[in-house]
């Protein structure tokens, strides 16, 4: 079997889109975003796949919901702005999502959810038991009580931990570049995509550690972090480009040479 065959054979799939891919620059919700990955995962669905969304962008949401026009820095702030710009997130969710007869549940998790067993355990049911009713699961971090994950990453590391819960097949995480570069291509226009990664480097640490996106909180350290996390566990990990999902998600299924394939330790 070929590499790029092997996400079109996954039964079980995590897509993370980060806040540069669901909110504009402005600070608004990018509505195209939106519908465009709510159209792309419940053809996934209809198609007999089990996928879960893990969603970033609740400050995001709220920073254009409350007009303030940058993200705020004090703890509390961010709390506070991401209760609201959650709601935000899940109405358009949830109505994006019903034009496609595609129900979604939402969960708000924190690390402890990982680390307690019976949470653990409980968590896996209830996302069992979504795709039993065939719902997508919609995963976000608890901002409003988890203080340490609001700056952690960018829900990178729990689009892997939610993959590895799972034990999807595959982990997608859209963001702002068309995947990994040899080095930085906001600086560098001669920089070249690096199409697979089979190791990850400390050279490769060292290029993701200079870039860093504008409202989201992670850049491609976090997202290197994440698929090395997933790769390691046995899921293939992709990191494309979010500015048309739909197109890239489809070219990424029918075998397209975009992004950077992760490819998991067998």
């Amino acid at each position: 079997m070929g590499l790029r065959q092997l996400l079109r054979d996954a039964g079980c799939i995590v897509f993370k889109a980060g806040t540069s891919t669901l909110i504009h620059d402005a600070g608004k919700i990018n509505l195209k975003a939106v519908e465009e990955i709510s159209l792309v995962l419940s053809d996934l669905a209809n198609s007999g796949r089990k996928v879960v969304l893990v969603t970033s962008g609740a400050i995001g949401a709220g920073v254009g919901k409350l007009g303030l026009g940058q993200r705020p820095t004090d703890t509390a702030e961010k709390q506070a702005v991401s209760t609201i710009g959650q709601c935000e997130l899940m109405f358009m969710y949830d109505k994006m999502f019903g034009q496609y007869s595609r129900s979604v549940g939402q969960l708000l998790i924190t690390k402890a959810d990982f680390d307690h067993p019976d949470r653990r355990e409980n968590l896996l049911r209830a996302i069992g038991k979504l795709f039993e009713y065939g719902a997508v699961p919609i995963v976000n971090e608890n901002d409003a009580v988890a203080v340490d994950e609001i700056v952690y990453g960018d829900n990178d590391s729990l689009s892997a931990a939610v993959a590895k819960l799972i034990s999807a097949d595959a982990l997608v995480i859209l963001t702002e570049t068309d995947g990994m570069y040899d080095s930085n291509p906001a600086t560098n226009p001669g920089a070249k995509r690096i199409p697979f990664v089979r190791e990850i480097t400390d050279e490769l640490r060292i290029i993701a550690e200079k870039t860093m996106s504008g409202f989201g909180t992670g850049g491609m350290a976090t997202k290197l972090l994440a698929a090395e996390a997933a790769a390691l566990a046995g899921i293939d990990a992709y990191v494309i480009s979010g500015k048309n999902p739909r197109d890239n998600i489809y070219a990424l299924f029918e075998g397209a040479d975009i992004g950077t394939h992760f490819i998991r330790r067998r």
